[in-house]
């Protein structure tokens, strides 16, 4: 499938392409997805070594979240090829339920992963992981200071999109901020026309990359609602033999409890 393939450094495209998950389990595989929409980012998904190499061919990702036991191609020959393709700029997360000790966690490291997560984690945790390894991958040509320097955004604009970037839709913004969601669609627009992205998800990957979505020194930012889980995720998370941990639905059961 890859006949022909030469393993040349390809170069990364500045603008946050989609994270690409590779997990032979699709419930799983659908659970990180649904998740990472959720915060904005727009995703691929593979259920093998070598379709995962494929899909990296057809849309180079802005990180890949990689399980260690997987047909075709082992995660660990994936990763070794990404890394052939894209260098040491694309962010790779190994995950895995069965090689779980010390040295599995080591070894993937020594690889050329940069961060293994074991199951069962919680999703809140893994979010924060891909959050921060997004920001660290920007390249340095392209870094905070040159990508956001002539960006011009108006004190509103930067709430909306802080706001955007916590996972908030238009109605919500405009509650949290006291105006109407035909306004807030309004300042979204003007967002994406000043940082040329052509999508939500893309102006949320843009905030996280280059600290946007951290609220500014000395700036109170609006109080945000408590995020739980949406209900058809929990009866998932359920059925998935505990891979993710249904942590903020035990808290609420405990609370009313």
């Amino acid at each position: 499938m890859l006949a022909g393939f030469q393993p040349s450094k390809l170069r990364m495209k500045s603008d946050c392409g989609p994270i690409l998950i590779v997990d032979d389990d699709d419930v799983f595989r659908a659970l990180l997805a649904v998740s990472l929409h959720r915060i904005g980012y727009a995703t691929v998904e593979a259920a093998r070594g070598d379709e995962a190499l494929e899909a990296a061919l057809k849309a180079p990702p802005s990180l890949v979240l990689l399980d260690v036991n997987i047909p075709g191609l082992s995660g660990y020959e994936v990763c070794r090829k990404l890394r052939e393709m894209y260098g040491q700029e694309l962010p790779i997360i190994f995950i895995s339920g069965t090689r779980i000790d010390t040295l599995d966690r080591i070894g993937g490291l020594l690889l050329g992963g940069d961060d293994y997560v074991v199951k069962p984690f919680e999703m809140e945790e893994l979010l924060a992981r891909v959050r921060r390894h997004l920001a660290r991958s920007a390249p340095a040509a392209e870094g905070r200071g040159d990508t956001t320097a002539g960006l011009k955004l108006t004190e509103r604009e930067r709430e909306v999109l802080r706001l955007l970037a916590a996972g908030l839709d238009q109605t919500t913004i405009a509650a949290q901020l006291v105006i109407s969601p035909k306004t807030v669609g309004t300042h979204i627009q003007r967002i994406l026309t000043k940082t040329g992205v052509g999508s939500r998800a893309q102006v949320v990957a843009f905030a996280h990359r280059n600290g946007l979505a951290e609220p500014a020194a000395g700036h109170v930012s609006a109080r945000l609602p408590a995020r739980t889980t949406p209900e058809p995720v929990v009866t998932s998370l359920a059925r998935n033999r505990g891979a993710i941990r249904p942590v903020r639905a035990q808290q609420a059961a405990e609370r009313t409890g």
